[in-house]
């Protein structure tokens, strides 16, 4: 995995295009590694991509061929790895932007559905291609694939694993936009720069609060979401968007 920091955004691109960016259980645990370090202090975004024709193909066959592992064994590994990368994408204290430049299946379909925000180019397809192989999606995918696409399309997508075009995902909520191939880059940069002028701390409390709340009852989610703003009242940020508005001008968050 190429992982490189750049004006506040920390670029994570899979950079295995000669496997279509196939997952390995390495490759999860490296991509849980970076994800779990990020600090809103110092950065404004993650952007998840992939090197060459595919976002991600979804997990590696030939390494699925040579498994020899019990029940329990495969149990403890998808969650410490397939797991800990959707827990540390959905727990994130920044924004995680999906640029799929290319197809994305299997658990990088997971990945985009698991990420805050998904822009993709035209020419690319999307697939929960688990049961094509015997699985059930992973990676989240069973969290976050009916929460987007709802019910009835999410077991569409995993029962039978078609792939669908960029429009179709747009049109499932899979994804934000969809955009010509050679403007993906120009509107993964807009996002970013949109996201850099939002005070980021502030931005990590809502995203925390609308997870915390997918599985609560309303009355429950009432009082997380009291604490949680309780939690932004008590940031600079809160303190300077009082102020510019007060004083009829634009805010400046760090």
């Amino acid at each position: 995995m190429r992982i490189r920091d750049e004006n506040g955004v920390r670029y994570l691109a899979f950079d295995r295009p000669e496997v279509r960016n196939a997952f390995t259980a390495d490759v999860a645990r490296e991509l849980a590694e970076s994800l779990e370090d990020l600090d809103h202090e110092t950065l404004d975004a993650v952007v998840l991509t992939g090197e060459g024709e595919a976002f991600s193909a979804g997990g590696d066959i030939e390494a699925m061929a040579e498994r020899d592992e019990t029940t329990a064994e495969a149990y403890d590994r998808v969650r410490a790895t397939l797991g800990r990368v959707a827990e540390a994408v959905l727990t994130a204290p920044v924004p995680v932007v999906a640029k799929v430049d290319g197809d994305a299946v299997g658990a990088g379909l997971s990945l985009v559905a698991a990420a805050d925000f998904a822009y993709a180019a035209e020419s690319a397809r999307f697939g929960a291609s688990f049961i094509n192989v015997g699985l059930v999606p992973d990676m989240g995918g069973t969290v976050t694939l009916p929460r987007l696409v709802g019910l009835r399309t999410a077991k569409e997508l995993a029962f039978t694993g078609k792939l669908i075009d960029a429009e179709t995902a747009a049109e499932f909520d899979l994804v934000n936009e969809t955009v010509p191939d050679d403007e993906l880059d120009d509107r993964i940069d807009e996002i970013c720069e949109t996201l850099a002028s939002r005070p980021t701390e502030n931005v990590g409390l809502a995203k925390r609060a609308i997870h915390d709340n997918l599985g609560r009852s309303w009355q429950d989610g009432l009082e997380r979401e009291a604490y949680v703003q309780s939690l932004a009242y008590d940031t600079p940020a809160h303190e300077e968007g009082v102020d510019a508005f007060l004083n009829d001008r634009q805010p400046e968050f760090d």
